[in-house]
């Protein structure tokens, strides 16, 4: 059995195939790609197969893709360009008879209003399109996504747009032990998966960041068009700002307020709390 994982030098990439190689996968059947490959180089010494990759390069997809029998495939990075990348992967997938795709999407992609699902969304419709079997991980929020703004937490407080939106933040460790378990045991295929850790509030990450740190924290709530400025001001580029206060709007609508035991039963375990990941990163 060969396991493909692309965005093997991203984040959550790297981790799936640290969970692969942990729960047993021998390294000679994980195949890891990359656009480069030279950050690849300490799997390659473990005895994982290293390849290039390039969501934009098709003939560098069908290459990397030839043999492999399930695809994890972690969705690209560059907002804007992904239908079309996505895409390509999707294809190269069909002409190499993947057995299993394995698809990191985003939570509720089907009904979300977040600009950020228009493209997961349109990917999953591309991959049953597509006649492969396939899973989705619709991955909630990853609590990194807050965990380096502790500093400016704790300087300035939080701030924000979301409201009383509650986010079903975990770890990216959770997720990647997730999209490992499903790579490796049987009877997930055409399943779609809701992952999420327990819902929490931005008041309730700057009452949790108070108590573990002694400093009061507050959080303010601003207009979406005032947050995306906010941002801008603080050096984040324009359109990367509109669409995290985006995110903020859609998180105030209940886009990932998502309730749900799959990502633990996935891991079987509790997925890492709030208070656990602030605890780390403090």
């Amino acid at each position: 059995m060969s396991i493909v994982v692309t965005g093997a030098t991203g984040h959550l990439g790297r981790l799936i195939v640290d969970s692969l190689l942990r729960r047993g996968v021998p390294a000679g059947q994980v195949v890891a790609l990359g656009r480069d490959t030279d950050r690849l180089a300490d799997l390659a010494a473990r005895g994982v197969t290293v390849r290039r990759a390039d969501y934009s390069d098709p003939d560098s997809l069908r290459a990397a893709l030839a043999g492999a029998e399930k695809l994890m495939f972690v969705s690209g990075s560059e907002v804007g360009q992904r239908v079309q990348q996505h895409r390509n992967v999707v294809a190269a997938a069909k002409e190499a008879g993947v057995g299993l795709v394995v698809y990191t999407s985003i939570a509720k992609a089907d009904t979300s209003s977040l600009i950020l699902a228009t493209e997961h969304r349109a990917t999953e419709q591309e991959i049953r399109s597509s006649g492969l079997p396939y899973v989705f991980l619709r991955n909630n929020w990853y609590v990194e996504n807050y965990l380096p703004q502790l500093p400016t937490y704790l300087a300035h407080g939080v701030v924000g747009a979301s409201g009383d939106g509650r986010i079903g933040v975990a770890t990216r460790a959770d997720y990647a032990e997730a999209a490992a378990a499903v790579l490796t045991t049987e009877g997930h295929a055409n399943r779609v998966y809701e992952l999420a850790g327990a819902p929490i509030t931005m008041t309730e990450l700057a009452e949790e960041l108070s108590r573990q740190s002694g400093r009061q924290v507050g959080y303010t709530d601003l207009t979406v068009e005032k947050y995306a400025e906010v941002l801008a001001g603080a050096g984040v580029p324009q359109a990367y700002a509109e669409m995290l206060a985006d995110g903020d709007r859609g998180i105030a609508q209940g886009d990932l307020d998502v309730e749900s035991d799959e990502l633990a039963k996935l891991i079987g375990r509790q997925p890492t709390t709030l208070a656990e990941a602030i605890r780390a990163a403090l």
